[in-house]
């Protein structure tokens, strides 16, 4: 066992605060990581506030993690010490069902565990990114390319591979149209992704306050969902609509900028349920679907393309000491556009 310092929340909605927690020992296939930046997730909010559900506390968030490599297990094949790696949302799963096999281990059946507020196949709690080190499966870890940065990197773990999913399954590509709704710390990933894909972008948005950022991100078109003129203008554009925000929305309206058999996909998770009309999806052949972060294998898929097109996230490197107040300007959208946490401060 190894102690190390990290930031934990003690009860739901309590503040985080500085602590020591255990790191088991490392076992034959497993990789110790230095933890060199935490990205944070709305999602971390959501779980530490226990607005999912109840929770497991003290609870140490974080599942955007990028570090290097300081010690192997005897067993260890895919990774040596030194090499820069990201571990995201999942840190083991039952690897033998449908979905595993098929790597989809963030739908393993047998139940896959959460880097943070879960239980390991050990019985013993998980503790996230916020944190000097963690001991993860050589299975579950995934290598960050020379070309991006550690701290730039380390919100693909998690906003990366939730955008690259969907817009790779739905076809994004040249010929196809795809909105994005929201430029937060999905959304700005998403636009990135589809853009370097091949495809045209419009970011749908409450204002055009953010507008100059959208287009130098990649977008090719910036719409205010305010204005009431937009729902009308882009009646039957879209091919593919991505909904990277964590709020209801009047999904009837939305469905209605698809064109026949478009499709709008779901990747933000809002507390509370949402009403649907359904005639909003049979006329037209229309589908509403979700999507859920990605395998292994497309996680390391997704690294290796934003390396190879110079995609990191636009990020706001803060220290530990930060993080309360950072959760509190994550939920007023006050962030361009993920807060990242420098480890050596904790």
């Amino acid at each position: 066992m190894t102690t190390v310092a990290a930031y934990a929340a003690p009860a739901a909605k309590a503040p985080l605060e500085r602590t020591t927690i255990e790191r088991r020992a490392v076992r034959e296939h497993d990789v110790l990581i230095d933890i060199k930046f935490a990205g944070i997730c709305h999602s971390d909010i959501h779980q530490a506030r226990e607005g999912w559900g109840e929770a497991i506390f003290p609870m140490v968030p974080g599942h955007e993690i990028a570090g290097v490599v300081s010690e192997v297990g005897p067993g260890v094949t895919k990774f040596k010490v030194g090499d820069r790696v990201g571990v995201g949302c999942l840190v083991d799963s039952c690897r033998e069902c449908e979905n595993c096999k098929a790597g989809l281990e963030q739908h393993c059946t047998g139940g896959n565990v959460g880097t943070y507020n879960a239980i390991g196949k050990d019985g013993e709690p998980t503790y996230g990114g916020y944190s000097e080190k963690v001991v993860v499966d050589e299975n579950f870890v995934v290598g960050i390319p020379e070309g991006l940065s550690l701290d730039e990197a380390a919100p693909l773990l998690c906003a990366g591979i939730t955008t690259y999913s969907p817009l790779k399954k739905w076809g994004a590509g040249p010929g196809k149209k795809v909105a994005v709704i929201g430029l937060g710390g999905l959304g700005h990933m998403g636009v990135k992704i589809a853009h370097a894909l091949g495809a045209e972008v419009t970011v749908l948005s409450q204002s055009l306050r953010k507008k100059d950022d959208g287009l130098k991100l990649g977008a090719d078109h910036y719409y205010a969902t305010s204005d009431e003129n937009t729902f009308k203008e882009l009646a039957g554009t879209f091919d593919l609509i991505l909904s990277t925000v964590s709020a209801p929305l009047d999904f009837g309206a939305y469905l209605g900028l698809l064109k026949t058999g478009g499709a709008l996909v779901n990747v933000g998770a809002p507390e509370e349920p949402v009403a649907l009309n359904l005639f909003s999806l049979i006329g037209g052949n229309k589908t509403l679907a979700g999507s859920m972060i990605g395998g292994i294998a497309e996680t390391q898929e997704m690294l290796d393309f934003c390396a190879a097109h110079g995609l990191g996230a636009e990020i706001e490197l803060i220290a530990a000491s930060e993080i309360n107040e950072a959760y509190e300007r994550v939920v007023n959208s006050d962030v361009r556009y993920r807060f990242v946490i420098d480890t050596a401060t904790i």
